[in-house]
């Protein structure tokens, strides 16, 4: 029996289970990479190239490779390996430098051990002394350091900063209580305080931020009446390992520790066989600077993907709470910073929903009546990174239209706030406030439309002069621009214009001649506003463009480079594209930002409502019609013009009358 068999892997996308990480970890430990003193950062299915998936069939052998990032915390090593589960063998081990490469993500463990270092620290204390505050009560964020040229002595080290708060009782929510004008440096590996750099006492907010008490929250309303939804035969949808089918679609659901929820090969059949469209779509980065040039928080940058891992920290999903209907929920497994499996139950929830009206005309010359209710299959996961909580959702249409949704809700980032007019953070409470700030996301998407030899076209519409052909200057068209180069494919939407991308297939055409494809619509909200030359606008480049497209190559998978952490910027996209690669008729990745530009309001204190943000991918010329037209009429006891406890058809023609 070979190894992949014992494992049960049929697919070379399958989930990871936790014998695979049970083997990297016998695996590694074998060939001497693993001491007490060793961390297993990230582990995750180092995926083969698209085409040696694309050509694999059911009964071939499946061959499983694990990336793997270790840091030893004595020998203050990191490593980044690559290791054969089938084989059971290390394919790789390269020794990271990391004063160049960047640090490794943040580790669980740090969190506390910032807290730790500085409850100790005679600067720390005499900061808070002064203050008037007992350093039990004081909670400390820790977060992601940046890189910062005036630090050089940061390069190489892992640095952590610390803003802190206070939390007078276990259940209090410290977020309420900012203690501004203090900030310490941590060193975590050598356990050192590098610096506390504290600019005066300021006031600490004393209002409650307690959201969930009812002297904060007032007694819960008694209005509301229940809404049920029941799916009395079952869900339309069937899940086999991880291969997803819903009406028309197919995909396989994956999910990593780094990006989080990551979607496969997704294609539609209308009857002739599976049309492919994307090959990968994941969320590849996100990064949320903010706006205040204080002293103590002009440094405020956090890649929640790179450099904290939004997929360890995927909520336990709950029936009635985060889900509706008739769900089918997916387990994820990973590897937890010991080596050892670790299960996220309820991580994935899939399900499908009611969307309204899909299309509907009442017709006065023939006296049809027709009326197509849509609905989408939602496939999500929701993460808490410190603060916020963050909920990624996918949906596919009936109409062959796919689109992403990000919800950002939780707790904002809090600090004092004197009153009066500061420009750079809003007063959300009395004597409390919340910088500006952005959240700003990358998708990656691996784009097969009907094959892989794609290209991207820009289109905007253009105003036509009035003049001999347009006399009553009516007239406005289209203008479309191939994006033939890494160089070129470097955009920004413009709202005004109506600028849109397509990504077609020059070699397959529609029945009336012209390229299947599917446009990305962007929302064209504000991209990165940090200034050009700022540490951030190099470290998160990806997110001063709406737009890049690159060649496919399987190595770049995330939009800021491999290693975020402390990374003095340059890598990712802007790397990738430098090579100016031909993407013209080529195998393609369309990378897109997007996201929020949040001034908090008061309203958004002290939980923030949700906010909503992504994008949408629509056919245009992919089908030669409309792709719903055998959608059946609703058939329900609760459509109009029925005797009582009749079913009706919502859609109705004169000859059916």
């Amino acid at each position: 029996m070979t190894t992949t068999e014992r494992l049960r892997v049929t697919h070379p996308l399958d989930p990871v289970t936790a014998e695979e990480i049970g083997e990297v970890r016998r695996i590694t430990g074998e060939a001497g990479l693993v001491a007490d003193s060793t961390r297993f950062v990230y582990v995750g299915l180092h995926e083969p190239d698209k085409q040696e998936v694309l050509r694999h069939r059911a009964d071939q052998p499946v061959t499983r490779r694990f990336r793997v990032l270790l840091l030893d915390l004595e020998s203050q090593v990191s490593r980044d390996v690559v290791v054969d589960v089938t084989a059971g063998e290390v394919v790789s081990d390269v020794r990271l430098d990391t004063a160049t490469s960047g640090q490794l993500p943040v580790l669980d463990e740090e969190f506390e051990l910032v807290e730790q270092l500085l409850s100790t620290d005679e600067r720390w204390l005499a900061a808070l002394a002064a203050r008037d505050l007992d350093v039990a009560q004081v909670r400390v964020a820790p977060l992601s350091a940046g890189a910062y040229e005036e630090y050089p002595d940061e390069a190489g080290r892992r640095v952590l900063r610390g803003l802190a708060f206070l939390q007078p009782t276990p259940t209090d929510s410290a977020w309420a209580h900012p203690i501004d004008g203090l900030v310490a440096y941590v060193d975590t590996i050598n356990k050192v305080v590098d610096q506390v750099i504290d600019t005066g006492a300021v006031p600490v907010p004393s209002g409650s931020g307690n959201y969930d008490d009812p002297a904060v929250s007032g007694p819960p309303r008694t209005t509301q009446k229940p809404i049920e939804i029941t799916q009395p035969q079952g869900s339309s949808l069937t899940l086999e390992g991880n291969l997803l089918t819903w009406e028309k679609w197919s995909l396989r659901v994956g999910f990593d520790s780094r990006e989080g929820l990551v979607l496969h090969q997704i294609g539609f059949d209308e009857g002739t066989g599976v049309r492919p469209i994307v090959y990968r779509a994941s969320i590849a980065e996100m990064v949320v600077p903010y706006a205040d040039p204080s002293p103590v928080r002009s440094w405020q940058n956090y890649f929640d993907t790179g450099e904290y891992l939004v997929g360890r920290y995927a909520n336990a999903l709950e029936l009635g709470c985060d889900c509706l209907g008739d769900i089918t929920y997916l387990d994820a497994v990973i590897a937890d910073e010991q080596g050892n499996p670790r299960t996220l139950r309820n991580a994935v929830c899939i399900h499908e929903e009611d969307y309204g009206i899909l299309w509907k005309h009442t017709d006065l010359w023939s006296g049809s009546q027709q009326t197509r209710r849509q609905r989408r299959l939602v496939v999500s996961f929701f993460t808490t990174v410190g603060n916020y909580d963050y909920g990624f959702y996918w949906y596919l249409y009936l109409d062959g239209t796919i689109e992403f949704e990000a919800k950002a809700s939780g707790v904002v980032f809090t600090s004092a706030h004197a009153g009066g007019d500061y420009p750079y953070a809003s007063q959300i409470a009395p004597g409390l406030g919340a910088p500006l700030h952005q959240h700003l996301f990358s998708a990656r998407l691996d784009m097969t439309v009907d094959g892989t030899t794609n290209r991207v076209d820009e289109v905007e519409v253009v105003r036509v002069p009035m003049g001999p052909e347009n006399r009553r200057g009516n007239a406005f068209t289209t203008s479309c621009t191939t994006l033939a180069t890494e160089s070129a494919a470097q955009r920004d939407a413009s709202p005004a214009t109506n600028r849109v991308w397509h990504i077609v297939n020059p070699e397959r055409r529609n029945h009336v001649g012209q390229p299947v494809g599917y446009a990305l619509f962007p929302e064209g909200l504000p991209t990165l506003l940090s200034d050009p030359g700022s540490s951030i606008a190099r470290r998160a480049a990806f997110a001063t463009k709406h737009l890049w497209v690159t060649r496919y190559d399987p190595a770049q998978r995330y939009s800021a480079g491999d290693f975020v952490n402390q990374h003095s910027g340059g890598s990712g996209l802007p790397a990738y594209a430098a090579a100016d690669r031909d993407i013209d008729g080529q195998d393609i990745v369309v990378w897109h930002t997007f996201g929020l530009t949040h001034v908090p309001r008061p309203e958004d204190w002290p939980i923030m409502p949700v906010d909503y943000t992504g994008f949408t991918l629509k056919p245009v010329g992919f089908f030669d019609r409309n792709p719903t037209l055998d959608v059946p009429a609703s058939t329900s006891a609760h459509c109009a013009g029925t005797a009582a406890g009749e079913g009706s058809h919502c859609g109705t023609t004169a000859s059916d009358e």
